[in-house]
């Protein structure tokens, strides 16, 4: 995954500092001491033959700032496209950056970054000239060694971010954790911080903000490297076929989420302080899969994914985050690609790999700012069916025939993920793309785990019998009952899999199992009501929910000790 390149700033007339590193030739003050009254460092991380994305970070060495605006003129035909954390508008060669905002405050000796998407064509000629508020700047030709172990590049990126990192634990997860009865043995686990609001990105209701998170995970961190994995997950009109998790903003409101909520993040990720983390996203889990499986003439269509299929707002916001979090060298984007059992039927499969490339590739995005797919986010699909395959035969009858599989051509999780994988590269996506597994809640372990095969009387007597995940139907996703912990946190387990991961914290509820209000947008989804019957999303099943549930991403007691009893491996 290799993207980032210094720009070489070879066109300049440099001067030789003290230091030996290369600075441009400035005016001398009347006492003849070189005036440095600010610094730009623009580096091209990302350069193919229609166009390029650079980073731009200026620091200011004179009076401290309420406002900013960088300017440099082009030697060719570039043309800026899309930009951020900063506003940037142009004319003929002449470009204008200047402040959002939120970041218009620049102390003396402070820094600030910003990005953008550019087109061109021929030689993509450097800048040469750079001023802050009309004064002209040093520029800084980033020239330097890298961090990062084995299949680095020049920026620190490595291939896979879990190699030999500690992942962050974050603190109050791991306090409610261990004041469960037999929760110290897992209050050491990684899990994922979700920011599901834009309050939660200052900190919400007295919780840690993202910066709170990323000083905690740095203190953490020592001398070694260190993963902190974050949920983004704020999309206007979110989760279109779920009530228990739809979010604050409304389906039209796409520049509220990219100036309010995406901005602001990139902003803190961009902050040099973390920039020895590596940074690992979750972006917008339930959203793309919705646009394939429950739009148009689908029985499971819902009005409001066919609202968020028409305006494009999904994609375009998810390609606005994939682009602004990616331009950040430490930052992993991982894209949420549903499981098994919403995407694994041939009808979803190739259709959703189609989806998430033009995700990926809109609102100034590429496939270098992915990373890779995450699958089972906060879902209950068994990481590995060990009792049955997609191939066997019961009396003549394909396991595909059978009530649980239904045609599925994939029976786990592990399985879909590789198979994905491969048809994700096959439609443009980078073959270095690893996959990501959520096993916080896929365990299905204790007393109910099959030992072997079921009876062959019939195929479902056969897969019913053997099969781990112990839901009643695989499209059931609400504060299971049964489910246990899954393979603990782990990097680089199985081909292609860069991780297993608990992405979503055990003990955090799926949403309210009864109507509860609140001011965090959530509704209430009868597939958290232990007494619904179903809907075709689930072939009218019982949904297999935990009573006594609360709302969405709070602490559910009585679940988390489920979990515990029933966790594969053992505790």
């Amino acid at each position: 995954m290799s993207r980032t390149q210094s720009a070489l700033l070879g066109a300049l007339v440099l001067l030789a500092g003290a230091s030996g590193s290369a600075v441009a030739a400035v005016p001398p003050d009347p006492a003849g001491i070189a005036t440095i009254p600010c610094t730009v460092d623009y580096k091209v991380q990302n350069q193919w033959d229609t166009g390029f994305t650079a980073a731009v970070t200026v620091t200011n060495n004179s009076a401290a700032k309420t406002s900013w605006a960088v300017k440099w003129a082009y030697a060719g035909n570039q043309k800026v496209t899309s930009g951020w954390n900063a506003k940037i508008s142009q004319s003929g060669t002449a470009v204008t950056a200047a402040n959002e905002t939120y970041n218009g405050t620049l102390a003396t000796g402070g820094s600030v970054s910003f990005g953008f998407n550019a087109s061109y064509s021929g030689t993509n000629a450097l800048p040469t000239s750079f001023t802050l508020d009309g004064v002209t700047c040093n520029v800084d030709d980033g020239s330097g060694g890298g961090g990062g172990g084995g299949g680095s590049d020049p920026s620190g990126r490595v291939d896979n971010p879990y190699t030999g990192a500690k992942v962050y634990v974050n603190p109050e997860w791991s306090a409610k954790a261990a004041a469960e009865t037999g929760g110290s043995r897992i209050s050491n686990q990684p899990t994922g911080v979700w920011l599901d609001r834009i309050a939660a990105i200052n900190g919400a209701s007295g919780s840690m903000g993202l910066r709170a998170h990323l000083d905690a995970a740095l203190a953490q961190k020592g001398s070694g490297e260190e993963v902190v994995q974050l949920v983004v997950y704020d999309l206007p009109g979110r989760d279109c076929a779920a009530l228990a998790s739809n979010g604050e903003l409304g389906p039209t409101e796409i520049d509220k989420y990219k100036t309010q909520f995406i901005d602001p993040i990139a902003a803190i990720l961009a902050d040099s302080n973390y920039a020895s983390l590596r940074i690992v996203t979750t972006i917008e889990i339930d959203s793309l899969p919705n646009l394939v499986t429950n739009t148009g003439s689908r029985a499971t269509a819902t009005p409001q994914c066919d609202t968020m299929l028409a305006n494009g707002n999904y994609v375009k916001g998810v390609g606005y985050a994939l682009a602004k979090l990616g331009a950040i060298p430490n930052v992993y984007n991982y894209l949420d690609a549903g499981h098994h059992g919403w995407i694994g039927w041939d009808d979803n499969f190739g259709a959703s790999a189609t989806l998430f490339k033009q995700a990926a590739t809109s609102e100034g995005a590429t496939v270098d700012d992915v990373a890779g797919f995450i699958t089972n986010t906060a879902n209950y699909s068994a990481l590995k069916e060990n009792n049955f395959t997609i191939n066997d035969t019961v009396n003549g009858t394909s396991v595909r025939q059978s009530k649980w599989v239904d045609w599925n051509r994939y029976a786990d999780e592990l399985s879909f993920a590789q198979a994905f994988r491969n048809q994700l590269v096959s439609v443009g996506f980078n073959s270095g793309i690893g996959m990501l597994i959520d096993t916080s809640r896929n365990g299905w372990g204790g007393t109910a785990r099959p030992t072997g095969p079921g009876a062959t009387t019939s195929v479902d007597t056969y897969v019913d019998g053997g099969r781990y995940d112990r839901r009643i139907h695989v499209g059931n996703w609400c504060n299971q009952a049964g489910a246990g912990l899954g393979e603990r946190p782990q990097a680089s387990p199985a081909t292609g899999i860069d991780a297993y991961v608990w992405m979503k914290p055990p003990g955090e509820s799926d949403g309210s199992s009864s109507a509860i209000a609140n001011d965090e947008g959530k509704g209430f989804d009868r597939m958290c009501d232990p007494t619904y019957t179903g809907n075709p999303r689930n072939n009218n099943s019982m949904s297999g929910a935990l009573p006594n549930a609360p709302l969405s991403g709070h602490w559910f007691s009585a679940q988390f000790q489920q979990l515990m009893t029933n966790a594969y491996p053992p505790l």
